[in-house]
């Protein structure tokens, strides 16, 4: 392989030539219009994700690596579409305790929050800490106690907003704080709003398995995440003696409200302030992130690529 190490993601750009470990997290392998197999695929690092391609010698190539590995790649980068991509050369499984002397390290190939994990989980405990409300505060220690390990590493999601290790932890954070300010604004429930925001995802800790990589598993794809966190609130509420049930009834309509409309997954849409808080601050967490992913890949430019989910190209300032 070549001498050239190549960059973090973050720092990659066009016409270069080089190699580097990742972790491949999706793998496809498929048939291009003249019939010759091509291999599409996804490669993570610490920094960012980027687009892979394999067209020659694919049908061999495919043999030596999976989807959840850890890969050691050698190709160039290009533009398409105004985003770069690597077109593979050389792709190989890792061989920790040989490629250990070059470098590798599997925290580097791990996509992770900026923030570190300690300093969210204080700011978690102290949240719950300010929960005047008994058994509101009941309720978020036990949830985050039963599942302490998973909170700590779970990402929020599979591809689309902060689908990265300790992702769901930064993400519930970032929509409780904004929708605290947005409750002092219009005079809403603190307590409820903050158990709204720490609860509003719980379900993604069965909808998603995680280890390194992220799937679906077959709770998520058969239930959903949505309907996931009602039924693993109830069950905590049943738990706690003489717990309210309008309380009850309002923390749940909060978590099966969440995304604001019945077309974008939501059983019922929001009818309290709090829910229409909670909605908002959920949808705007979710599409900041993806607006910071976008500014920062690599491009040509003063504007992104064409964000679909979005709907609009970015102006990087």
């Amino acid at each position: 392989m070549s001498n050239t190490r190549l960059p973090f993601v973050r720092a990659i750009a066009a016409d270069l030539t080089g190699w580097s470990f990742f972790l491949c997290t999706q793998k496809d392998v498929r048939a291009g219009r003249n019939g010759d197999l091509f291999i599409s695929l996804s490669l993570q690092d610490k920094t960012g994700i980027i687009k892979g391609r394999i067209f020659n010698e694919a049908a061999r190539l495919r043999e030596e690596f999976d989807a959840g590995e850890f890969v050691k790649v050698q190709g160039r980068t290009d533009l398409y579409n105004g985003r770069v991509q690597l077109l593979i050369e050389k792709i190989r499984r890792v061989n920790p305790d040989q490629d250990a002397t070059q470098g590798f390290r599997e925290d580097d190939c791990v996509l992770s929050s900026a923030r570190p994990v300690d300093e969210m989980w204080s700011e978690l405990e102290e949240m719950i800490q300010h929960v005047r409300d008994p058994f509101v505060r009941e309720l978020l220690q036990r949830m985050t106690t039963e599942h302490v390990e998973k909170l700590k590493i779970w990402p929020a999601a599979q591809t689309v907003h902060h689908a990265y290790r300790s992702g769901f932890l930064e993400h519930v954070l970032s929509v409780a704080r904004s929708a605290l300010v947005l409750g002092t604004a219009y005079g809403a429930n603190r307590d409820l709003l903050t158990a709204g925001a720490l609860l509003h995802d719980i379900g993604k800790l069965e909808e998603l398995q995680y280890d390194r990589s992220t799937i679906y598993t077959r709770e998520g794809n058969l239930v959903g995440h949505v309907t996931l966190g009602a039924m693993m609130v109830r069950a905590a509420m049943e738990r706690i003696p003489e717990f309210p049930d309008v309380l009850r009834t309002q923390i749940e309509h909060l978590i099966v409200s969440h995304h604001g409309h019945k077309e974008f997954g939501a059983p019922v849409e929001p009818m309290t302030i709090e829910a229409m808080i909670l909605s908002a601050a959920d949808d705007l967490d979710a599409k900041i992130n993806q607006v910071k992913q976008a500014l920062a890949e690599e491009g040509e430019g003063e504007f992104t690529a064409y964000q679909p989910r979005l709907g609009r190209v970015l102006w990087r300032g």
